[in-house]
């Protein structure tokens, strides 16, 4: 698949046809509240819909209710067991990769501080977290299940800003194109999979070809469940990589929005970090795998540990040494992955399960396979531009 100028040009004009239409139908009707207070009861797949639903939003919730028909399930397995390898990697990946790549897209950034707040990074970052590891569960579209309630949450949530901010002249459509399109909802998804695949790359983790395709297999699935058309998103990582390539060419550059998220980030991370002497870290992890020029933009801090972070792929290569040749070892950094991904939660969230919700305004404030072989190493599609 190729893709032009013209056809993203396309894509930043679509939304999301279902959702939108039915969080429009919420507003008209003033259900909006009705929704919010049922739907926090309804957290887990195959739980009965509770009573006084309004139609429209129990009709969107029973249309969307179960995975796409093409799911590879053996493919999703291994998808799986890629993240249980490596799911200290991916969340530093997505934490210091995946999220400040967003903010180099400036109309990205002014969209997340009108629709998020700026004084609470922490609660956009414990969504996309926790969204990952609901995802990553063996049961993830079964009964019982947080994913796709989740899923469906995340998908009006996306209607509602759309429709707030072309409501309420906040954005700039004619300029900027819809909020949260189509084309921003594909390069969301490439932030958190081929852009985690290319962190991992860099920090010097050990990928197979069938693990890295596995994962990225598995956030298309998530693009299906978030409304994403099919029938343009990359379906493979060669594709992947010209999508994103020419996406991040179209868009990213400095605002004011993107620096002031960022150092929120920072901040955040900063705190949670014990101490105050690995502080310093958090900026250069970002620097070391957005690169410079990006980093430049966001004002990310240059500091003296940006030369000891380029040692971080010896030691997970040490780390991931004593993993292949010791059963014992590999469990305890299994556990030791296991337990930074739920600390990291847990502290972003200070221990509460976040709840996804249809926002009724925005805040005028803001103006808008098991352990991977050594060999057969994955390495990233080569740049297009």
């Amino acid at each position: 698949m190729t893709y032009t100028d013209a056809q993203l040009d396309a894509l930043r004009r679509t939304g999301d046809e279902l959702a939108d239409a039915t969080v429009a139908e919420l507003f008209a009707r003033g259900e909006v509240g009705t929704f919010n207070t049922l739907m926090r009861y309804v957290s887990t797949a195959g739980a009965p819909l509770p009573d006084g639903l309004p139609d429209v939003a129990r009709e969107f919730l029973e249309a969307t209710r179960t995975p796409p028909s093409w799911v590879d399930w053996a493919e999703m397995e291994k998808a799986r067991l890629f993240f249980i390898d490596n799911n200290v990697h991916i969340s530093t990946a997505l934490s210091f990769a995946s999220m400040p790549a967003c903010y180099v897209v400036p109309h990205v950034a002014k969209l997340l501080s009108a629709s998020h707040g700026l004084q609470y990074p922490s609660k956009r970052m414990a969504e996309t977290g926790q969204f990952t590891v609901h995802l990553m569960q063996p049961n993830a579209f079964e009964a019982g299940s947080r994913f796709i309630p989740a899923s469906q949450k995340v998908r009006l949530l996306h209607a509602s800003i759309r429709h707030h901010l072309t409501r309420e002249n906040h954005w700039d459509t004619a300029t900027l194109g819809t909020p949260i399109c189509q084309e921003d909802m594909i390069g969301g998804q490439m932030f958190f999979s081929l852009l985690v695949l290319d962190s991992l790359h860099r920090l010097g983790i050990h990928m197979s070809t069938e693990g890295a395709e596995a994962y990225y297999y598995a956030w298309r699935v998530v693009g299906a469940t978030l409304g994403v058309d099919q029938d343009t998103v990359p379906r493979t990582l060669d594709e992947a990589r010209r999508f994103l390539d020419l996406y991040m060419v179209r868009h990213m550059g400095s605002s004011d929005e993107g620096a002031q998220l960022t150092k929120q980030l920072i901040d955040l991370y900063e705190e949670v970090v014990p101490g105050t002497f690995f502080d310093p870290i958090v900026s250069a992890l970002i620097r070391h795998l957005i690169g410079d020029t990006c980093a430049d933009w966001l004002q990310v801090p240059r500091t003296s540990w940006d030369t000891v972070v380029k040692a971080v792929p010896h030691l997970l290569g040490v780390l991931e040494t004593i993993e292949d040749r010791s059963p014992l070892g590999a469990w305890a950094l299994d556990r030791l992955g296991h337990l930074t991904t739920v600390l990291e939660l847990s502290s972003l969230t200070r221990g509460r399960v976040m709840h996804y919700a249809i926002p009724e305004t925005l805040k005028k404030d803001y103006g808008i396979t098991g352990a991977v072989p050594r060999t057969h190493r994955w390495a990233p599609p080569p740049s297009t531009v």
